[in-house]
């Protein structure tokens, strides 16, 4: 199963298109007309809601980032592939 982020040919990490959407979102979240919106007289659990909200997108940027850099082997998928398949099984190499 292909995981969101991750090259065909095996390469660990995420693939530089996740790395500039995520680039592409931080800039587009942290520039001037989002701010704006988040610079209200509000308040989140007695917060301004401005600070909240730079540290939410902060922080949900680098959990987006983890989840597009973790392994592929936590899923057991390369563990998987790495070994050649037993033989009689239809898959072997020129088979």
């Amino acid at each position: 199963m292909k995981r969101l982020g991750h090259s065909e040919d095996g390469a660990r990490g995420p693939r530089p298109q996740v790395l500039i959407a995520l680039w592409g979102a931080g800039l587009v979240l942290f520039n001037f007309p989002m701010l704006i919106v988040w610079n209200a007289d509000a308040t989140v659990f007695g917060l301004p809601l401005l600070p909240v909200a730079l540290f939410t997108i902060w922080a949900g940027l680098i959990a987006a980032l983890a989840y597009a850099s973790e392994s592929r082997r936590d899923r057991g998928g390369a563990a998987r592939r790495r070994h050649p398949p037993e033989e009689g099984t239809g898959h072997e190499r020129g088979a």
